[in-house]
């Protein structure tokens, strides 16, 4: 290292200027070998690329010039090597002012050298502007997507998700397999495998109740009658806990759980003549008829939410417009309270939560489903999605991010994305289900996944990822 050039020395500094030719390409390692050139001026040419690596091993370069080419975008970190660098020209230049241009942003508020004025050609807003002076990359610079995680091979019609002693378990209904399906998050596969089997006849349903430590499960049929199971510890499985009457329940359609005033509760949408949707209790040894809601509806769907503080539950029916129940405070009973006129053929309402609003999407076979906002005294419509042949339309978020998974029975399924200016949902990606029945978000740690339950073709299992677009 002896012969290492110090400083200044105008003796001995070295120099390639390469201006006014026509090189349109910097390719990676060009000054490969030129350890000490100190003095790098590529100016006036018609330069469009620059790669990664095109500067690498110029750790003595101190002024480095590239004024006046056809830069309009430069790949990140591609001054990375540059150790000595003293002064940097960029002038005669108009950059792209968007995410590629964003790790330039911040490493021009971090460097130490001295750098000429970056200006911007685009986007409109910025035309002109001085790349110092962009206010904001972060909401541009990332997208979302997602991509097929795992296939699993068997058809399902509801998919519930619990968390269990630090772990993420999968509760899968699959009727024709005539079971109630098991999955563990495995840590270490980074994959979902079959933890536990429950066996029964023509399964609808399978939901998760959490009661203190104890595990349980409710297997919905629609032949034979439905039963509650209860995870054994000493067996590691699940074994049969009580039966649910069949009197009432003849052919269920959706179990939702919930609870008030810290009491655990669940009820079951019946969608035959026969049968009655009905409110089951804890009562600490197992659980009750409660309260029957209401009689010769045909129930498809029943949603908990809370409405202004108070309890409430919406019931979807085949025969009539969707009816919301209160809870009653003094009888403990949930009472007829209003409905959610002119929507016929509801089969089911979901409710969610948005920067302090409440939401609900009605999903509509026929016709066009909708997305309603709650105004303090009634649901109002913001948004029509066309979506013939549709049995389910689910909202899900990850993080800030917030989704409509709208299945059909007849195309493509398609998932919308919150879109916060516009205040509308609008359309994000279309993905193939073979009859799709319920969509279902499961965070495990750190990751994301989305399970879309087939009636006639494979389980699929999408992870939502987050993309940099400034890399």
């Amino acid at each position: 290292m002896g012969n290492k050039h110090n400083g200044h020395n105008p003796a001995c500094q070295v120099l390639i200027l390469l201006n006014s030719n026509s090189f349109t390409v910097i390719r990676d390692d060009a000054f490969a070998g030129l350890f000490h050139l100190e003095y790098l001026f590529i100016e006036g040419n018609k330069i469009e690329t620059i790669s990664r690596n095109a500067f690498r091993g110029l750790r003595d370069l101190t002024h480095l010039s590239l004024a006046n080419n056809h830069l309009k975008a430069l790949p990140r970190d591609v001054f990375s090597d540059l150790d000595s660098l003293i002064e940097l020209d960029l002038r005669g230049n108009k950059f792209e002012c968007d995410c590629k241009a964003k790790w330039l942003f911040l490493w021009l508020k971090m460097t130490n050298s001295t750098v000429s004025d970056v200006l911007c050609i685009g986007p409109a807003e910025y035309q002109d502007k001085k790349l110092n002076d962009v206010t904001s990359f972060d909401y541009e610079c990332t997208t979302t997507d997602f991509v097929v995680h795992q296939i699993l091979p068997y058809q399902s019609v509801s998919v519930d998700t619990f968390n269990s002693k630090n772990d993420v378990f999968v509760a899968i209904a699959q009727p024709s397999m005539e079971n109630c399906m098991v999955l563990e998050w495995d840590h270490i596969e980074m994959n979902f495998r079959s933890y536990d089997n429950i066996t029964g006849q023509s399964i609808v349903g399978c939901k998760a109740i959490l009661v203190g430590d104890q595990v349980f499960v409710v297997v919905a049929q629609l032949f034979g009658g439905s039963h509650i199971y209860k995870y054994d510890e000493s067996w590691t499985k699940f074994v049969k806990f009580q039966d649910i009457e069949e009197s009432r329940i003849s052919k269920p359609n959706d179990i939702e759980l919930f609870e008030i005033d810290s009491e655990m509760f669940f009820v079951i949408a019946d969608s035959s003549k026969a049968g009655l949707s009905t409110v089951y209790k804890w009562n600490n040894k197992g659980f009750y008829s409660y309260q029957s809601l209401h009689e010769w509806f045909r129930d498809t769907d029943a949603e908990f939410l809370d409405i202004d503080g108070k309890s409430h539950l919406i019931l979807s029916s085949r025969s009539q417009v969707p009816i919301i129940l209160q809870w009653n405070k003094a009888s403990k009973k949930f009472v007829p309270h209003s409905e959610i006129p002119n929507m016929e053929d509801v089969l089911a309402v979901k409710s969610f939560r948005m920067q302090d609003n409440l939401y609900i999407t009605l999903t509509r076979f026929i016709g066009d489903s909708r997305v309603m906002k709650w105004n303090s005294k009634q649901f109002v419509e913001i948004q029509a999605l066309p979506s013939r042949g549709a049995m389910t339309l689910q909202p899900f978020s990850f993080k800030n991010n917030y989704y409509l998974a709208l299945g059909s029975d007849y195309t493509f399924s398609q998932i919308y994305q919150w879109d916060g200016e516009k205040k509308i949902f609008r359309l994000f990606k279309e993905i193939y289900v073979q009859a799709p029945r319920s969509f279902t978000a499961v965070s495990t740690d750190r990751r994301d996944f989305f399970f879309a339950s087939s009636f006639k073709g494979n389980t699929q299992i999408f992870e939502h990822i987050i993309i940099d677009l400034s890399l």
